[in-house]
């Protein structure tokens, strides 16, 4: 049964943000909100999380999975960027951007794109998630909370409660988040390349 934290959308918590990191350390896959949509969120080390997502959504190797980070130097620290997409993406942070870029080599191997060798990296535009991102002091393995043959993702709290109650850890609730998913640029051939447009405006790319 999954815990459920109910967060103050502006002012998040300490304790519950802090219980919510602890659980985090300790294996637990949660949804958490983001500027976009909920996310399914686990440690960035976790093969178990990995493969509970990964489950949960119906995944296949091919999947981009997403390191939500909390700010620019640390999203630098996991993929490569030269000077032309260094400063694309940093006039696009935070927001509701996923950039598909080289990884280094502190992305552990199974979350990279078997041909590719590229993550998606992400910094959100969102009170709690930040605030969660700065009490882990690292990313979060992140995927959209988007349910196999369903075409929106889920949006409330208390329905990913109900839902999803027996596969996950723990929910966070902070009320409306986005509900859209994130607009998908896939810099990894040095040209921007729209993958998927979401909720980020895509006329700087186009």
């Amino acid at each position: 049964m999954a815990r459920y934290f109910d967060v103050h959308p502006d002012n998040p918590q300490p304790r519950t943000i802090s219980q919510v990191a602890d659980s985090i350390r300790s294996g637990a896959l949660i949804a958490y909100p983001t500027d976009s949509c909920f996310a399914l969120g686990c440690q960035l080390g976790s093969r178990d999380g990995i493969d509970r997502i990964r489950s949960i959504r119906q995944l296949d190797d091919r999947h981009h999975f997403t390191l939500v980070c909390r700010d620019f130097a640390q999203l630098g620290q996991f993929v490569q960027v030269d000077n032309d997409v260094f400063r694309a993406v940093k006039a696009s942070t935070p927001g509701s951007y996923t950039f598909i870029l080289p990884a280094t080599r502190e992305v552990p191997r199974k979350l990279l794109h078997p041909k590719k060798k590229t993550v998606g990296v992400r910094i959100p535009d969102h009170t709690v998630a930040q605030a969660l991102l700065a009490e882990l002091g690292e990313p979060l393995l992140s995927s959209t909370l988007l349910l196999p043959d369903e075409k929106d993702p889920l949006t409330q709290g208390w329905e990913i409660k109900e839902r999803l109650d027996h596969v996950l850890d723990a929910v966070v609730d902070s009320g409306d988040c986005g509900t859209e998913p994130t607009t998908v640029i896939d810099f990894s051939s040095g040209e921007a390349e729209i993958v998927r447009r979401g909720a980020g405006d895509t006329s700087r790319f186009e």
